[in-house]
């Protein structure tokens, strides 16, 4: 299956306009953002948890990245309320579930295979203080890519001029950004070499926000 996998391409997807999509784990279903593959796939997705529902244990060979948009995602390792960004490095390996239901955003297949980093962190434990109605905290950074989250005032422009390749997911709020709005849910993918300019709506904004990452974009190694 080949999803928005045209990484030369600007892509804007409207997440609460896609219909959810079953897995192959009852209860657990998906938004489709970008993917390449089949079950095993380099994808982003938008990824729905029902109360009490599961994920069979498994192994993540490809790494896995992810954020708790709303209620709590938990495995053996914890609970993860909304807020919360995860990092699980290839060869890692959990048993996901949510007692009470979630929403999370994630990304498979995306990782150095050589990286063997693990952790979790809240995502506005580090937001520096704002500038020019901009807030940022750094999440993770490595030679691959640059990974952050930020706060933004109303009528505040957030702009990223990175090499490598732009994505941004709307968390809250709204945005305006090459004349077109994102809201909440909504998530944004520019190719390399085109800038962003993000400018916040009247209730400001909430954006996560990875760069340099696209020249790496490859199927998953089965």
């Amino acid at each position: 299956m080949e999803l928005n996998a045209d990484f030369k391409a600007r892509v804007l997807v409207h997440s609460d306009q896609i219909d959810w999509q079953t897995s192959p784990m009852q209860g657990v279903d998906r938004r489709m953002l970008d993917r390449i593959g089949g079950e095993v796939a380099r994808a982003t997705s938008i990824v729905r948890y029902a109360p009490s529902s599961s994920f069979s244990a498994h192994v993540h060979a490809g790494g896995e990245e992810f954020i708790v948009l709303s209620g709590v995602f938990q495995d053996e390792h914890g609970d993860y309320p909304a807020g919360t960004y995860v990092r699980n490095p290839p060869t890692s390996f959990h048993t996901p579930k949510s007692d009470a239901g979630c929403v999370i955003f994630v990304k498979l297949w995306q990782f150095d295979q050589n990286d063997r980093t693990q952790f979790r962190k809240t995502m506005t434990q580090d937001l520096a203080a704002p500038v020019a109605g901009v807030a940022t905290a750094t999440l993770h950074r490595d030679p691959r890519e640059t990974v952050t989250y930020s706060h933004l005032d109303a009528g505040a422009t957030l702009s990223n001029a990175d090499a490598g390749g732009i994505e941004m997911l709307v968390i809250e709020g709204s945005v305006d950004e090459g004349g077109d709005t994102l809201g909440k849910g909504d998530w944004l993918r520019l190719p390399e070499g085109h800038a962003l300019s993000a400018v916040a709506g009247d209730d400001g904004a909430k954006v996560w926000i990875k760069t340099g990452h696209l020249p790496h974009a490859r199927p998953p190694a089965v």
